[in-house]
């Protein structure tokens, strides 16, 4: 069994050049908003979900991003609204949010 059910990674890089990055669209506030939304409901920890942030995932064209594991599934989100979308839906129901989907 897997320590997390699901396991959320926000995209936070921050490049130096001109090139866009997830951190210039709010990436670590939503990763905050969505660490405290799960601590606060008593969803986030073991044998529950996982919400970790990370350096470039490589999807910068997308930005931001995030992506769950194990479903290997990523997303482009906006706004606390999708954040708990995202939360609500997948990570707790384990039903992805199509409309947010990236390939």
């Amino acid at each position: 069994m897997s320590y997390y059910t699901r396991h959320i990674f926000f995209c936070n890089n921050q490049r130096k050049n001109a090139k866009g990055c997830c951190s210039q669209f709010g990436a670590k506030q939503m990763y905050r908003y969505a660490k405290d939304k799960c601590r606060d409901e008593g969803k986030l920890g073991k044998g529950k979900i996982g919400v970790s942030e990370s350096r470039c995932l490589g999807r910068c064209e997308h930005g931001p991003v995030a992506v769950v594991y194990p479903d290997n599934i990523w997303y482009q989100y906006i706004d606390e609204e999708d954040i708990d979308e995202i939360i609500n839906k997948h990570l707790i129901a384990g039903k992805p949010v199509n409309r947010l989907k990236i390939d």
